[in-house]
Parts: C-alpha cells; sequence; structure tokens
C-alpha cells in the first residue's frame, strides 16, 4: 500500500492534496461568497415579485432564479475565476450544463438525506447545497466553465 502524497504548494498558489485535484483556498472562498450573492439575488428577487408585484411564488422562483443565475456567472466570470479574455457565450453555454447537473445532484441528495435518512428538509437542502458547490460546482466552474 501506498503513502498518500503529502500536501504541495504549486507557483500558481493551488494546493495539491496526492490526487491530483488541485484546490486553491482563495478561490473557494471566492466561490462561495459569489454563490451567495447570487443566492442572495435569486430569494430578494422571488420575494420582491410575490410581495411586491404580487406574482405567484412559482413564477417568482423562476425569475429569481434566473437572476441568481446570471449574477452568479457575472460574479464567478469577472471576480471568482477573472476569466474575461473568453467569449462568455462559451462560458455562459457550459456554465448551464453545469447548472442543469447541479440541479440533479441537489434534487438527489435532498431525495437521500431527506426522504431517505429523514433529516428535516431544510437541513438536509443546507447541507446537500454546500456539499454540492464545493464538490461540483467550484471544480466544475474552475476546470470547465472558466479554465
Amino acid at each position: 500500500m501506498t503513502e498518500p502524497a503529502p500536501v504541495e504548494s504549486s507557483r500558481d498558489g493551488s494546493l495539491s492534496f496526492g490526487w491530483h485535484l488541485p484546490l486553491t483556498l482563495r478561490a473557494l472562498g471566492r466561490h462561495q461568497l459569489g454563490a451567495l450573492v447570487g443566492t442572495g439575488v435569486d430569494f430578494g428577487a422571488m420575494i420582491a415579485c410575490v410581495e411586491g408585484l404580487g406574482l405567484a411564488p412559482a413564477g417568482a422562483a423562476a425569475i429569481g432564479s434566473a437572476l441568481g443565475a446570471v449574477t452568479n456567472f457575472t460574479v464567478g466570470r469577472t471576480w471568482v475565476f477573472r476569466r474575461r479574455s473568453e467569449s462568455a457565450s462559451g462560458q455562459a453555454f457550459r456554465y448551464a450544463l453545469v447548472s442543469a447537473a447541479s440541479a440533479g445532484w441537489n434534487s438527489f441528495g435532498e431525495h437521500l438525506v431527506h426522504d431517505l435518512a429523514h433529516v428535516r428538509y431544510v437541513l438536509a437542502r443546507a447541507f446537500v447545497a454546500l456539499a454540492v458547490g464545493v464538490l461540483w460546482n467550484f471544480p466544475m466552474h474552475r476546470h470547465f466553465v472558466f479554465r
């Protein structure tokens, strides 16, 4: 049995944990802040549409989700990963693919944690969202969307 490789720092400041998954802690922190901003826009817009415009919650949720996604994409492109030189349309297409898969992972995780493990749905949602954000969204945004 081989020993795991030690943690090593590379020239770009990323850390390698022996399984060849570079993880830049600063980028991860920015990614999570960007997700928080996008979520704030999502929920804020949804509440404004319901309370201020009298829209139905389902329609308001769709509007909020779209605005949150646009916000998260823009923050990711300009601040988190700083990848403005490539065409935004190519990045947006890849972002949409990752987001669709993320929705599936979130739904599957909610099923596992809430339905099967019987954890309260809000706590399950928070746990699953954090796990999907760190284990799926961050690596896919870093290495596929904003490469």
